[in-house]
């Protein structure tokens, strides 16, 4: 079974501004735009990071699922965790697992190459957890929420070169991993400071007390930074260095590592 991190989804009260500063603080650049978000009352950017993605959603009508976890999370925010699995059979056993935890299907699209298959927060806790199926099965290349191929082309690792981890908080940060671990029937461990975390193949997932008073959500980002000191003079530039390790985007904290 493999299961890697590819893709985290942020959302924000407007899309530009957001896109901006990841440009700007972090050298990436747009590789799509998916249209068919419209569906979902939402605009959205894909941006490379390594072989990995950072999307942004917005919304652009009133009453959608983003615009309420906006007001419900007071701001710009983490929204899902997408993972890619290596096969069918290992996705449609994770959707039977979480059936049989009683967790609900908040939207599922299968189609000749490529099976969407995205669990509902309310039922996992802290974020949405997608976890998807690439006919291609290529896990560092094709991916079909960017496009397919032709990504590459807007790839930057001069700044960043890519995930380490996600940070989940909640108030109950072992109860939120003892769900994402029996969902994914990956085993916990602890990190280097003991807090538990989730291993996927490239990433970890590691679940944190919330002390923000912002609620469970998806928190925090560890980056593989490649040029620490245009991060932070950037960052400084627009207000959102935080310290020589951390930077704030989209309500996000995203630590340099």
């Amino acid at each position: 079974m493999s299961i890697r991190l590819r893709q985290i989804c942020l959302v924000a009260t407007r899309l530009a501004p957001v896109i901006d500063e990841f440009r700007d603080i972090f050298g990436l650049e747009v590789c799509f735009v998916d249209k068919r978000v419209a569906a979902f009352g939402l605009e959205n950017s894909l941006m490379p990071v390594g072989t990995n993605f950072i999307e942004v959603v917005a919304p652009i009508q009133d009453n959608t699922a983003a615009g309420r976890y906006l007001k419900r999370r007071n701001g710009d925010g983490g929204y899902m965790v997408i993972c890619q699995c290596d096969s069918h059979e290992v996705q449609q056993a994770r959707k039977a697992r979480a059936a049989a935890l009683n967790i609900r299907v908040a939207w599922e699209h299968e189609s000749a190459i490529f099976h969407v298959l995205q669990l509902h927060p309310a039922d996992t806790g802290g974020a949405f957890l997608e976890i998807d199926w690439d006919a291609k099965g290529e896990p560092e290349g094709h991916w079909e929420p960017a496009g397919g191929d032709g990504w590459q082309r807007a790839s930057r690792t001069e700044v960043v070169g890519g995930y380490r981890a996600v940070e989940l908080q909640s108030a109950d940060p072992t109860g939120l991993a003892q769900r994402w671990s029996a969902i994914t029937e990956i085993p916990l461990r602890q990190d280097s400071h003991g807090r538990l975390e989730m291993p996927l193949d490239n990433a970890s997932v590691r679940f944190i007390e919330a002390t923000d008073g912002r609620g469970e959500g998806l928190a925090g980002v560890d980056l593989a930074v490649n040029d620490r000191e245009r991060v932070l003079k950037a960052a400084e530039r627009r207000g959102r260095r935080v310290s020589d390790d951390q930077v704030s985007i989209c309500g996000t904290r995203f630590y340099l590592v």
